[in-house]
């Protein structure tokens, strides 16, 4: 695999971005693309699009490949996948938006990473190889879209945003609830100042669980049908069950992230740093209960992750009719909550009163990532920040994996936001990081 970051055909879009990413610059390309780069039916011309490679193709990707495949200045060229049915799946589906057979179907996705038709990846694996595909995306010259959690552990999280920074590459976190409209709202009004000074802030989570059982041992596939070593990838080594790689990895330690508190938190822990401003930074202490996790902000404010025994609650206090992953931002002066249903809920009604184009919503109207596809793509040519960047990435996902310690180990942890540290704990400091298999160390 190369490191290449060197311009290519300079006349060309990719060469001029590859400069761009070399020389630091700031802005390379308009948001709005010229009609002269456009060719028939106002898709850009080739030279002119986003080489796109898709990572992994399950059922996180059917859902992030739509609206990629939809922008016109965009051309998926290459998927990759460990699994032949997975692969040959991905390319039917882009062959037949394209009206052609041109998708190039890989294996293994360091192929991909060398190829220079290449500008851009999805990342849609599974959680074990967020961080570590991300990693060397980036270094390989790629800018990088990456399905959440976007890393096992505090340390890959930090080293992650790390190499982001170090090859100038553009990341977008798939938490796209940063670019949903009832959710900016709600963390607007927070904000604002309108519900007076926060004083708590409430994430819906999964209840925590994890397994370390593992399941029993089954013939390994021909590595052309499932490339069972490359799936584990930089997992510790286990027997080859069907299971695993038809998606029951989910709870099992050694592929998961978080005691599944990321499932979830990455998304509404998020928000609630958003809202909080506090996206530079954690909490600063986690404490476990029966029902939930409270953390505290070095600025007063209360974060609570609250455990949700079904998608819509169980829980009292929650309004339910507002769908999933809500969270509640809570003032001196009132509140506000919302939820993937797209509508809002905000107490006093004398503030809700004289509030303007509430959102309505209507179902799953906060799910769709079409906006957020669209700031990665529109940052990968301005060369700006996506909403949810690599340094946005770090902090929520940090303030995760912390909670999750604290609830592993069954304590309160005090947390330095600026090492990503327990303190005056040597047990749960050790919790920030794994051992990986040595090949894919990074």
């Amino acid at each position: 695999m190369t490191n290449d970051a060197r311009p290519r055909d300079g006349s060309s879009r990719r060469g001029f971005l590859n400069i761009a990413a070399t020389l630091g610059a700031a802005a390379a390309f308009p948001t709005i693309i010229p009609a002269r780069a456009l060719g028939k039916g106002g898709v850009a011309a080739a030279s002119e699009r986003i080489g796109l490679g898709v990572i992994g193709y399950g059922p996180r990707c059917t859902y992030d490949l739509g609206p990629m495949l939809a922008q016109p200045d965009v051309q998926c060229r290459v998927v990759c996948d460990v699994q032949a049915k997975r692969r040959d799946a991905a390319k039917a589906r882009v062959d037949k938006h394209y009206g052609n057979s041109d998708c190039v179907a890989l294996r293994d996705f360091r192929e991909l990473l060398d190829r220079k038709d290449v500008d851009a990846v999805l990342i849609a694996t599974g959680d074990r190889w967020h961080a570590h595909a991300s990693i060397l995306a980036a270094r390989a010259g790629k800018d990088v879209y990456s399905e959440k959690p976007c890393g096992l552990t505090i340390d890959l999280c930090r080293k992650l945003a790390d190499v982001m920074k170090e090859t100038g590459r553009v990341f977008q976190a798939g938490t796209q609830r940063r670019s949903v409209p009832n959710f900016q709202f709600a963390v607007d009004l927070a904000r604002s100042g309108k519900l007076g000074k926060l004083k708590t802030l409430y994430a819906s989570v999964y209840t925590p669980s994890f397994t370390t059982q593992w399941l029993p041992g089954e013939p390994t596939p021909k590595k052309d049908a499932v490339d069972w070593d490359l799936w584990l990838g930089p997992a510790p080594w286990r027997p080859y069950n069907h299971a695993y790689v038809e998606g029951q990895w989910r709870g099992q330690y050694d592929f998961d992230s978080g005691a599944r508190l990321l499932d979830w938190g990455a998304h509404t822990v998020d928000l609630c740093q958003w809202a909080n401003d506090a996206d530079a930074t954690t909490p600063i202490s986690f404490e476990p209960s029966e029902n939930k996790i409270t953390a505290r902000y070095a600025n007063g404010v209360e974060l609570i992750l609250d455990f949700l025994k079904t998608p819509f609650g169980e829980r009292t206090g929650w309004i339910t009719s507002l769908g999933t992953c809500p969270v509640r931002f809570v003032g001196e002066e009132g509140w506000v909550e919302t939820g993937d249903n797209g509508g809002v809920e905000i107490q006093p009604e004398s503030l809700r009163a004289k509030l303007k184009d509430l959102p309505a919503g209507t179902p799953d109207s906060g799910l769709d990532v079409g906006g957020h596809a669209r700031n990665w793509l529109d940052c990968i040519k301005s060369r700006a920040k996506p909403a949810a960047n690599a340094e946005v990435m770090r902090n929520s996902h940090t303030a995760c994996h912390a909670a999750a310690a604290s609830w592993i180990l069954g304590r309160k942890l005090d947390f330095d936001p600026v090492k990503g540290a327990v303190l005056n704990d040597e047990e749960a400091d050790g919790l920030r990081s794994r051992p990986f298999r040595d090949a894919w160390r990074v």
